[in-house]
């Protein structure tokens, strides 16, 4: 059992807690297992906002909405375990956002640029957060995600356009010394990370041999609403950078 008031407890301070072994191996495989079948049989029928690609134009770098394209994870996004996590830290009843997938494959993953993700999912009170499931091992050299504790108490920080292709918007700048200690994120198969909307982070590119492949659930608390201002900026970004 995991103590809900330690987690609470490290989330309000660092807006962001590692959970080790939270899927376990075979929910792990029967993730994979999925993903690559969808890929396989699914994603051309699909609408092009469905993924995003690696600069090859055929490696899969996203998947997007999977809540809306495929039951299977549909479902896995409302199960008990994961709802019994996110509703204390969101502070009222977890309303799903969407499933997706950072797929960081060997060698060509492209990196993700300093940035906050209320960026794009543009709710106020930012009350939303996004549990970040490894499939692959995320090691120090195949571009973990990199946290900076206690960022999300800063508000949200002014933003540019980063022509990233899957991360349109990123940091005017780069985070300074003085916003907080950064933290790495290297797990194993099954650990899981939570993070708040306001938390800044970012990832290298994977020059490895080795996937890295996550799978996120995003979930806002049921009283957010859509920031005008914040929405305004994310779709001109899109226009500049589709899909995402």
């Amino acid at each position: 059992m995991r103590n809900v008031e330690e987690l609470l407890s490290q989330y309000r301070c660092d807006g962001v807690i590692q959970l080790r072994s939270f899927f376990s191996p075979a929910k792990v495989q029967d993730v994979r297992d999925e993903l690559d079948r969808y890929v396989r049989n699914d994603l051309a029928l699909q609408p092009d906002d469905a993924c995003t690609r690696e600069v090859d134009g055929r490696t899969v770098r996203n998947l997007w909405r999977l809540e809306r394209y495929n039951e299977y994870f549909r479902r896995l996004a409302a199960e008990e375990d994961l709802l019994q996590i996110v509703a204390p830290l969101l502070g009222g009843e977890p309303v799903l956002l969407g499933v997706e997938t950072f797929n960081k494959p060997a060698r060509i993953g492209s990196g993700v640029p300093w940035h906050q993700d209320n960026a794009y999912f543009c709710q106020s009170p930012p009350d939303v957060l996004t549990l970040w499931i490894a499939i692959d091992a995320v090691t120090i050299d195949n571009g973990p995600v990199r946290f900076v504790k206690g960022s999300h108490r800063r508000g949200m920080l002014p933003t540019v356009m980063s022509g990233v292709r899957g991360n349109s918007i990123g940091l005017a700048h780069p985070p300074s010394k003085e916003l907080g200690e950064v933290f790495q994120a290297t797990l194993e198969p099954g650990d899981a990370t939570l993070h708040h909307c306001q938390t800044i982070h970012a990832s290298s590119p994977n020059t490895t041999d080795h996937s890295r492949l996550a799978l996120l659930f995003v979930y806002r608390a049921a009283a957010t609403q859509t920031d005008a201002r914040l929405q305004s900026s994310y779709a001109a970004a899109i226009i500049e950078t589709p899909p995402a």
